[in-house]
């Protein structure tokens, strides 16, 4: 499954790549790393990060679209600050979503780590959610899911993966930093 899994990193790595740049194909390449990454979670009896494909594939769909109106229409994107009441319970919606997540798999699967698949799963759906509302905070959930994943990967020989979240963290850090300077600015999307 190594070469599989060497595409997959490579597009999800060209994906972030081209989304740092704003460039409309981000979206299709990731959609193709995602199913991609479906498929080799399976294989590695990683159930809840293989469904977290699934719904990062509706995700990616939706900014597609959502992307190529705002090239077409020029609708900024404003960077903008999360409440607290917001934050806490996007939290507490990851907490219970990993305990929920993390029951089903022990009980109907044999996934070696169920409840740290779940809750990895669960927390990256809450922050794929605050970056969709292009709230900052994403960046620094994403910063500490992404180094408990390099972990994991690495538990369960997906190495290829693991220097993949490696470079998600670098990523994240970069994010945060620009999006910090940015937040409640507006931006515009590249054309291409």
């Amino acid at each position: 499954m190594a070469p599989l899994e060497l595409v997959a990193a490579l597009l999800s790595a060209l994906g972030v790549w081209l989304t740092i740049q704003r460039r409309l194909i981000c979206w299709p390449v990731s959609l193709a790393a995602a199913l991609l990454y479906g498929w080799v979670f399976l294989d590695a009896r990683l159930y809840a990060d293989a469904a977290l494909q699934c719904v990062f594939c509706g995700c990616l769909l939706y900014g597609w679209a959502h992307w190529k109106y705002e090239t077409t229409n020029s609708v900024p994107l404003r960077i903008r600050s999360a409440s607290w009441k917001i934050l806490a319970s996007g939290m507490a919606l990851g907490m219970l979503g990993a305990v929920l997540w993390g029951v089903v798999l022990k009980r109907w699967t044999d996934d070696p780590m169920p409840f740290t698949d779940a809750a990895l799963s669960s927390f990256s759906i809450v922050a794929q959610l605050w970056a969709a509302r292009r709230y900052p905070a994403n960046w620094t959930l994403w910063i500490v899911i992404d180094m408990l994943y390099v972990a994991l990967f690495v538990a369960r020989d997906l190495y290829p993966t693991a220097i993949l979240y490696s470079a998600f963290v670098l990523l994240a850090l970069h994010g945060a930093y620009k999006w910090r300077k940015l937040e409640g600015t507006d931006l515009r999307l590249s054309q291409n």
